[in-house]
């Protein structure tokens, strides 16, 4: 045996019960990155008006801010899915978090509004390179449906519980040190992780540079993605019917559409279309995409509501939060896995896409001189029972299509559909939000009024794109028999390459 193949598998000599704690510690690494990245998403926000005044942004430029790490996020997933399966997903996770934290230390360091914009963007590319992978090495380290599950539920309560931890430690750090500390705390928290994911991480080899790089699929995609995501957050500045927002938006998609024609006629595509013929990937990534409007507006309005109206502080509203992650991490962590295993994931979302419904619709009640106990704590606990319970299902449910040989590529296609879905859905709700506060103030309605009523307008909405998830999970997800996973053809892969024209196996059943 070589060298090599020892250091690609360091647990093969281990004891069974060394190998399984070495999974599970390897998981919570990997978990520890997607927290890293995620908390980054949000953890900004509290800091805004502090960046502001340190680097005199302007109100329309500190957007950018926040859109320059989501438009590089949004645009990179895909292709880095698809990477990590052709040069290996530890690898690709590995690069990724040295992208991450280095434009991290960039960021702390910024004396200016272009370096800070500029190391944002880049950050948000290394966070799209690391997280895109991490799906697809759950499910090859965990392929017996118990263990899945359960691993399932710790990765969908860092991944949905995030924002709101990202608020909370965003006010702690902006509040007793100062701003650049959201981004130094990256700087250790990332250099530990690699050095632990390349001692636990086990270095499978990817299906190799042969099997499809796709480099011209790869410009399409990421160019119409970019360009869409920046259309989108530009919909604020510049409106719905704006040149700008129209020229862009067509370009995005004639990019997205020159891109799916492609995939339909080369023997490796960047990503096989034939994902799409099971009715649980799709469906899944049509209802992530739907659900994430609602709860992004939760994480952002609401957060709003409890500074502008309220007149909380960062640290106020990052508590104001923690029930609904205590629920989630509650249900995440344990619960959610028993009911997957008990009863199917398209059995427990349906019912956790209804309560997300009706804490939007409560959200949607909150007055201008609104309690937190009686007005607010309420809502938290029914979002946090909702999102908690749905988010390890949905998961479960867009991975249980792909093959090894596509699971990089299936896990940031999950990533992409929340990410776009996320950055559409806060520039829809904060353009209706801002349009109804401006036609009320119009009318002579004081501030703390109109801008109550665009929440709520904006909340509704997010209900509604609820609600059609609810319907689109009823109509186009399939029960998943949980239990025959471990068996399936694609759960038995061990790696070896595939014919291109082999037809993945679906572990799908009516």
């Amino acid at each position: 045996m070589s060298d090599s193949d020892v250091a690609r598998r360091p647990d093969q000599f281990e004891s069974p019960a060394a190998g399984d704690r070495r999974r599970w510690l390897a998981l919570y690494v990997l978990c520890i990155g997607v927290l890293m990245i995620v908390l980054d998403a949000t953890v900004v926000n509290v800091a805004l008006p502090s960046i502001k005044q340190a680097l005199g942004f302007s109100q329309s430029d500190l957007a950018w801010v926040v859109n320059a790490y989501l438009i590089a996020f949004g645009g990179l997933l895909l292709l880095s899915g698809r990477l990590g399966d052709l040069l290996g997903q530890r690898k690709m996770f590995l690069i990724g978090l040295a992208v991450f934290t280095g434009a991290s230390l960039a960021c702390a360091l910024a004396q200016s509004k272009g370096v800070l914009i500029g190391a944002r963007f880049v950050q948000g590319a290394g966070g799209a390179m690391a997280s895109a992978v991490i799906l697809g090495m759950i499910v090859t380290m965990f392929p017996e449906p118990a263990e899945q599950a359960k691993a399932m539920g710790v990765y969908s309560f860092v991944a949905s519980a995030g924002g709101s931890i990202g608020l909370l430690a965003g006010g702690v750090l902006t509040d007793l040190i100062n701003w650049h500390w959201i981004f130094f705390v990256n700087v250790p928290i990332g250099a530990v992780t690699a050095l632990l994911a390349m001692r636990l991480v086990d270095n499978k080899p990817g299906i190799g540079w042969s099997q499809g790089a796709d480099l011209l699929g790869a410009v399409l995609v990421v160019g119409g993605l970019m360009i869409g995501a920046y259309a989108i957050v530009g919909i604020t500045e510049h409106g719905w019917v704006a040149t700008q927002t129209l020229a862009l938006g067509g370009v995005s998609a004639a990019l997205l559409a020159a891109f799916v024609w492609r995939q339909t006629r080369i023997a490796h595509p960047l990503m096989p279309l034939r994902l799409f013929r099971s009715r649980n990937v799709t469906g899944a990534n049509i209802v992530v995409g739907l659900m994430v409007v609602g709860m992004f507006g939760m994480f952002f309005l609401g957060a709003l509501y409890m500074q502008g109206i309220l007149g909380y502080d960062p640290l106020d509203v990052g508590l104001a939060f923690l029930p609904a992650t205590i629920v989630m991490g509650v249900l995440s962590l344990g619960f959610a896995q028993m009911l997957n295993m008990r009863f199917g994931p398209r059995r427990v979302l349906t019912p956790a896409l209804a309560l997300i419904f009706v804490g939007l619709v409560l959200f949607a009640q909150t007055p201008v001189d609104g309690d937190y106990w009686t007005d607010i704590f309420p809502a938290m606990l029914i979002l946090g029972l909702g999102i908690g319970a749905a988010f390890p299902s949905l998961m479960m449910l867009a991975m249980s299509g792909a093959s090894e040989q596509d699971s990089g590529v299936a896990s940031g296609l999950v990533n992409t559909t929340a990410q776009v879905g996320g950055a559409l859905g806060l520039a829809l709700l904060a353009t209706v939000a801002a349009e109804r506060a401006e036609s009320l103030l119009g009318d002579g309605t004081s501030e703390a009024v109109a801008l109550n009523n665009g929440y709520h307008l904006a909340y509704l909405i997010g209900a509604a794109c609820v609600g059609i998830a609810f319907v689109t999970a009823l109509l186009v997800l399939e029960h998943v028999d949980v239990s025959a996973m471990a068996h399936s053809p694609a759960s038995e892969e061990t790696g070896a390459e595939l014919p291109a024209d082999a037809e993945p196996a679906y572990a799908e059943d009516s």
